[in-house]
């Protein structure tokens, strides 16, 4: 980003034209980013709780009665048992040093329960890690030069922008583009051909694809030689997936497989762009092995402009010292338990045992927002409302999760800290130089966490390392600071075509095909009929266009335009339950129930319900969202949440022209 101030206030924020995957573009959520750091619900100091949890009822205090407290609280615990607390984060920053580097050596020293990040792409790194070694694709720029794009599991228009750029570039060439995606949603819309296949289905249709790609000839048979481990076994797997049976599994024409295959085995350079949608499901991380598989078979890798890009995380590992941010030494030979952030529903009401260990007696919370996307969300409200859990969120605004703290501490936003960033969308290490000075009391997560440690006792000298120390710890030889203070940013050196020869990060450097299979939902027809039988209709929760999970949600602006929480469902399957547009409805199922506005559209395939956003539960009509009826189970790749993998009934409640609360 550039950010134009005058006088401490934001006059401007505009992409960097320079950057090569920005050049000069913001997505709406960034592009409004001002009015986030000056919203007048932020919280500005600290607050501690002054009512029942989850009443919102807070009160002023400073920083030294809040930070001794804290402490205080904290070391009682960890005198009992230091695993009894939890850190719970994610991505509310993707910067290395507001993230995981300070936060990490205090939760180290303590020697806290570790944390499973998993909530978001687990099951599609695993998957990736399994086939190619690593996280690793394609260059984003590349797919400009792409005659073929093949966008899997992505809504690109409103979530990957900068993609969407380069991708409309090769349309105008002339590339052909093709979306897979159960919802009909805005990108499809713009790609010439869109496959709306049913959720969890996504490993069938890969199968069924290498199946025609046999069967017709379109293989590059010297490259999966060289460079393919266990095809083999691959081959005969997919030859049991003629486009028939997939058609009936994924419940897509034959012949739109059919055609898919003949454009993807006879266009060169043909690339993929997956996106995590797809792997949020029981089979996600064998699908998208499989999906990863496609251009091996049909060496696409050998063009700079073919091959797939889900990932480009683990290119970074060339750059990023991430021993050196978070200091995994400081455990000094201990083992902490590992608790699984998608289970924290379960983990939060459960009482100690030998083999969960101690019960969770404290939780600190930064970065995320697990009360409002954590999977079957009345269980992840139960524990949190706990009176014997000790709570502390570090945030910007009083979300779901922060209402039932009982600290809430005031953390700087994007524009007034500095930070470290790599991507997985593209190969450029960033530097996030604040532009404005932190509003009210806000602190860096990092100094924070410093001034907690020092609260604590600990003098370990890398707990008095500044930002700007931090960064250059993190930095391995080849991307000097100082570039980045100049520049802003780097590029990773890199090959145009990274796997054009093989040279997988594998153990034998080969993609490896071994094992790849195709798993049903936990929840579908195949393998729970039963449970169909009473709840029929799949429901997958992608994002709202205009937030960001449950980010950007309060920003007045965005949510005017998103409007109100909302589900769309078919016309064949809203006019046998007598729902229109406009009515209040409820999706329900065996874990709760969610009430909102229906939409009947085509945007939704039969069968399948779209229950858009993860929206506060504040805002809902019963204080629910629809988390409220995803469950815990994990993905079988990466123990990851599968919240596109869940079954529920709709019907009609009441007629209604509103169901959210007034826009503030």
């Amino acid at each position: 980003m550039r950010v134009t101030v005058a006088e401490d206030r934001v006059i401007r924020i505009q992409g960097d034209p320079d950057h090569p995957p920005t050049h000069g573009a913001l997505c709406t959520k960034v592009s409004r980013y001002a009015e986030r750091v000056e919203h007048p619900e932020r919280v500005l100091y600290p607050m501690k709780r002054s009512g029942p949890k989850g009443s919102g009822q807070f009160e002023r205090v400073s920083w030294d009665e809040a930070l001794g407290d804290i402490a205080r609280r904290l070391q009682a615990i960890a005198a009992r048992n230091p695993q009894a607390v939890l850190p719970y984060s994610y991505a509310g920053t993707m910067g290395l040093l507001q993230g995981e580097a300070m936060a990490a050596r205090f939760f180290h020293k303590l020697g806290a329960s570790l944390l499973d990040r998993t909530i978001c792409a687990s099951a599609g790194a695993a998957g990736l890690q399994a086939t190619y070694g690593g996280k690793l694709g394609m260059h984003l720029e590349q797919f400009a030069g792409s005659k073929l794009i093949v966008i899997w599991g992505s809504n690109s228009i409103a979530s990957n922008l900068h993609f969407w750029t380069f991708a409309q570039q090769a349309k105008r060439a002339g590339a052909k583009l093709w979306c897979i995606d159960p919802r009909r949603s805005e990108t499809a819309d713009k790609c010439h051909r869109h496959l709306a296949l049913k959720p969890g289905t996504d490993g069938a249709l890969a199968l069924s694809l290498m199946h025609e790609l046999i069967t017709r000839g379109w293989l590059d048979a010297d490259y999966i030689e060289r460079h393919v481990e266990g095809w083999p076994e691959l081959r005969e797997r997919a030859l049991q997936w003629p486009p028939e049976r997939a058609a009936q599994v994924c419940g897509v024409p034959a012949d739109d497989i059919r055609e898919l295959a003949r454009d993807y085995g006879t266009t060169q350079p043909a690339a993929i762009r997956l996106n995590y949608g797809m792997q949020r499901v029981r089979g996600g991380g064998n699908a998208v092995r499989l999906v990863a598989l496609l251009p091996c078979l049909t060496g696409a890798w050998r063009h700079p402009s073919g091959g797939m890009l889900l990932s480009a995380s683990s290119w970074f590992l060339r750059a990023i010292d991430h021993a050196a941010l978070q200091r995994p030494d400081l455990l000094a030979g201990r083992r902490p338990r590992t608790i699984n952030m998608s289970t924290i529903g379960d983990d939060l009401l459960r009482e100690g045992s030998e083999a969960f260990g101690p019960k969770i007696e404290a939780v600190v919370v930064y970065n995320s927002n697990p009360v409002a996307v954590a999977p079957e969300s009345r269980k992840v409200v139960q524990g949190f409302a706990r009176e014997d859990l000790f709570t502390v969120v570090l945030e910007h605004f009083m979300t779901d999760t922060a209402d039932h703290a009982d600290y809430v501490l005031p953390a700087t936003t994007q524009l007034e800290h500095l930070d470290l960033h790599t991507s997985y969308g593209h190969t450029y290490v960033l530097l996030n130089q604040p532009a404005l000075s932190p509003r009210g009391e806000a602190k860096p997560n990092t100094q924070i966490f410093r001034e907690l440690a020092a609260r604590m006792g600990y003098d370990d000298a890398c707990f008095f390392d500044t930002d700007e120390a931090l960064a250059r710890q993190a930095l391995k030889p080849g991307i000097a600071y100082e570039a980045l203070q100049a520049h802003g940013w780097q590029k990773l050196p890199l090959p145009d075509a990274p796997f054009a020869e093989g040279g997988f990060l594998t153990p034998s450097g080969k993609a490896d095909a071994r094992g790849a299979d195709h798993l049903p939902n936990h929840e579908c027809a195949e393998s729970t009929p039963a449970l169909a039988a009473q709840y029929p209709l799949a429901m997958i929760s992608p994002p709202a266009r205009h937030f960001l999970n449950s980010t950007f949600v309060n920003v007045k602006s965005l949510r005017s335009i998103e409007g109100e929480p909302l589900v769309e469902i078919h016309p064949d399957d809203a006019a046998p339950r007598g729902i229109a547009t406009g009515m209040l409805v409820r999706v329900f199922n065996d874990r709760g129930s969610y009430r909102c506005k229906a939409e009947v559209s085509t945007r939704a395939r039969p069968g399948v319900v779209n229950g858009l956003g993860i929206w506060w539960r504040k805002f809902g009509v019963d204080g629910t969202n629809v988390n409220e009826l995803t469950h815990q189970q994990l993905t079988d790749l990466g123990r990851a949440p599968s919240f596109y993998d869940c079954l529920v009934q709709v019907a009609a409640d009441a007629p209604a022209t509103s169901v959210a609360p007034a826009v503030a």
